[in-house]
């Protein structure tokens, strides 16, 4: 796969996440490259890979690989959402369960 340009908006995915996102978004890489980024790196990944596929400049074979690419990131962004929608039940049971209501 080529390295998407500077200039097609997306961030280096091994760099370190902007908005004080924290490691634990991080999961074990399972060697495609994806698994192992945040949410926000992955959004902006996916992102510039729509809007150089919308563009039509890229030729078929590198669209299809970048589609390709772009399913797998939307899959991690649901499993990292997935994750924090559990830890927020399970946070919110804990409270519960101490009679604290959520505010």
């Amino acid at each position: 796969m080529t390295a998407m340009k500077a200039s097609d908006g997306a961030r280096d995915p091994h760099a370190a996440p902007q908005g004080g996102a924290r490691a634990s978004a991080r999961a074990p890489d399972n060697g495609d490259g994806v698994s192992s980024l945040t949410y926000e790196v992955a959004i902006a990944e996916l992102e510039g890979i729509i809007a150089r596929i919308e563009s039509g400049e890229i030729p078929l074979e590198e669209s299809l690989q970048q589609y390709r690419r772009g399913a797998a990131l939307v899959r991690r962004c649901r499993d990292v959402l997935d994750a924090a929608k559990t830890e927020v039940e399970r946070i919110s049971a804990a409270d519960l369960a101490k009679g604290d209501a959520p505010r």
